[in-house]
């Protein structure tokens, strides 16, 4: 009888491992994909910024829109569980900074809300938008793992 229920204990905790670890590559994919989708709302700007590319009122005010949704949902994408797997580029810091961590996607959503609000062509851009993607670099300097760019 011992046998038993301590094998049954044992598939109980390999189970309960295995969805913790499903809830923790869920978390990881969400918030990789939401920030991978500022990336790539991002580089069209970045190409305008730097005159490779025309500018495009369109293309600016879906890249903004997109911040300002999707950035207020991103802290609650850093639960515990989801310090490691997946490739996650999530520096420790994150967890032992969160009373800094989390208000900088606040602060995103609301900077991109004030830059939609005064962009109406290339010179509003041009000063604007460096003041939304400020918000961008500083957190990936903390927050992130370093690149070999």
């Amino acid at each position: 009888m011992r046998r038993a229920l301590a094998c049954a204990l044992g598939i109980g905790l390999i189970a309960g491992l295995g969805v913790a670890t499903a809830q923790n590559v869920e978390v990881i994919k969400e918030r990789q994909g939401i920030l991978e989708s500022f990336g790539k709302a991002a580089k069209p700007l970045g190409a305008m910024m730097k005159g490779e590319a025309d500018f495009d009122l369109a293309k600016v005010q879906a890249a903004l829109a997109l911040l300002q949704e999707k950035a207020p949902k991103l802290p609650t994408l850093f639960p515990e569980d989801s310090k490691t797997g997946e490739d996650t580029e999530a520096l420790p810091a994150i967890w032992e900074n969160k009373a800094d961590f989390e208000p900088r996607y606040q602060k995103l959503a609301d900077d991109a809300k004030a830059a939609a609000a005064v962009i109406t062509d290339q010179a509003s851009f041009e000063e604007n938008w460096p003041k939304v993607t400020g918000n961008c670099s500083g957190c990936h300097k903390k927050y992130r793992k370093p690149h070999d760019h």
